[in-house]
């Protein structure tokens, strides 16, 4: 096997070894698979909050009723949780029973008997009525 003159074999150098100079900036090959998707990664975290708020002012009357038909269901069922726990206590919900019967009774002796004690009851539901609402002009 002959060498021909300015072969690796002749000048002594190894094709393994790093024949560059140290402190050089040499990007080898398996860092450019990670440049490339490093760059789209920055550029869609960038434009994020611009796109979620153009998104948000596109679709605001949709998303509040979203938010709100959620929150009634986790209200719903918050509630139903809240009355299931106060039944499984003991003597509570007999407690609960006499205060409603005791109360229903009461109003219907206050409100219900006396056809005066109706109107009474009408007037003060009005009342209350325009007050919530607004007074109508007639």
């Amino acid at each position: 096997m002959e060498q021909q003159p300015g072969t690796q074999a002749e000048i002594g150098t190894s094709p393994y070894l790093n024949t560059e100079a140290p402190g050089s900036m040499a990007t080898p090959n398996a860092d450019q698979p990670w440049q490339e998707w490093v760059q789209p990664v920055t550029d869609f975290l960038s434009d994020l909050p611009d796109e979620l708020g153009k998104f948000f002012s596109d679709y605001k009357q949709p998303l509040v009723s979203v938010g709100l038909i959620i929150a009634a269901f986790i209200s719903v069922k918050l509630t139903f949780a809240l009355l299931g726990a106060i039944n499984e206590i003991p003597l509570l919900a007999p407690v609960f029973e006499l205060v409603g019967i005791s109360y229903t009774a009461w109003f219907v002796y206050r409100y219900m008997l006396k056809a005066s004690n109706r109107d009474e009851l009408v007037g003060e539901f009005d009342s209350l009525k325009s007050q919530i609402l607004g007074k109508k002009d007639a």
